[in-house]
């Protein structure tokens, strides 16, 4: 990560925080992030149980007849915080603009519920998604932004282990992949907006539990650890230059297609993290969402 230099567009990048969660913070946080979420538009979501303690956001098109693509979408806040809620606004664009089903799951956060329970809660819900007759299993893709990205990363590598359901892609926003990252000394934090390293090494070490204590991470945990990325499904990776999971997303991105998995990757000069959230009407934000969901429907309606 180079000298801090936010993108032209970008406007309010330097009146955006450099954190917002750490465990002083961590229940007000989520207390503000939940009420805003729950003042929000509803944009049509049911909000239907999977399995005990998981629920999700279901979005249908407006469609009728054949059963249609489809994609579970995980949420950010580092799995400490956040709501599946926040999202409806893009769920929903996703579903209208490409006439698909859109799942967005409510899953468990840490550190009440540490690894592997986010990611069986998932798992739950693909499932679960996969299985509705409205659905063709056949075409679901995963994904998510930050922590969600990492979670869709981890939940790629689950099911090519397990066997089952067969995503199409990984749409994977600013993925959260790496608890090495946390411990990194060679950052410049003054490039750094809503997610620094303080903020990192709280949220690793709630979700990994006893893991983080022993030094002893899972690849299902932190999908940057897993030593065989073959076989995995295809991946759209976007990531700004000051963010600080640029590093970890850009090495990902070549594993993978070293290991033969195809893989766009989607870098922002000069964006921070969520900047498309913190500015959605920025240029640079407008454009970044666009290709995102034109690598989306492509994976979709492929054929």
């Amino acid at each position: 990560m180079s000298t801090p230099s936010f993108h032209p567009d970008l406007r309010a990048a330097r009146f955006v925080p450099r954190t917002v969660v750490g465990p002083r913070t961590l229940r007000p946080v989520r207390l503000v992030t939940r009420a805003l979420a729950a003042t929000r538009r509803q944009w049509g979501a049911e909000e239907l149980p999977v399995a005990p303690g998981v629920s999700v956001r279901l979005f249908r098109p407006v469609t009728t007849g054949a059963r249609t693509p489809a994609l579970l979408w995980l949420h950010s806040g580092g799995t400490v915080i956040g709501t599946a809620r926040q999202d409806d606004r893009a769920c929903r664009r996703f579903a209208d603009r490409l006439g698909v089903t859109v799942a967005s799951v409510e899953y468990r956060l840490a550190p009440e519920h540490p690894f592997p329970t986010p990611l069986h809660d998932c798992e739950a819900a693909l499932r679960w998604l996969a299985g509705q007759p409205s659905v063709d299993p056949e075409r679901i893709a995963i994904g998510g932004a930050s922590a969600g990205g990492g979670l869709a990363a981890a939940l790629a590598l689950l099911t090519r282990d397990r066997g089952g359901v067969r995503p199409v892609l990984q749409l994977l926003s600013y993925p959260m992949l790496d608890d090495r990252t946390a411990a990194r000394t060679d950052v410049d934090q003054r490039c750094v907006r809503i997610w620094n390293q303080s903020s990192n090494r709280f949220a690793w070490r709630s979700y990994l539990g006893p893991a983080w204590r022993a030094g002893d991470v899972p690849a299902l945990a932190a999908p940057a650890r897993a030593p065989d990325l073959s076989g995995l499904p295809p991946a759209w990776i976007g990531v700004g230059t000051c963010d600080l999971f640029h590093d970890e997303d850009v090495t990902y991105a070549r594993r993978l297609r070293e290991a033969g998995v195809p893989c766009t990757l989607h870098v922002v000069p000069g964006a921070y993290h969520l900047f498309d959230d913190t500015e959605p009407r920025a240029g640079v934000s407008r454009d970044f969402l666009q290709a995102r969901t034109a690598a989306l429907a492509a994976a979709l309606h492929a054929g």
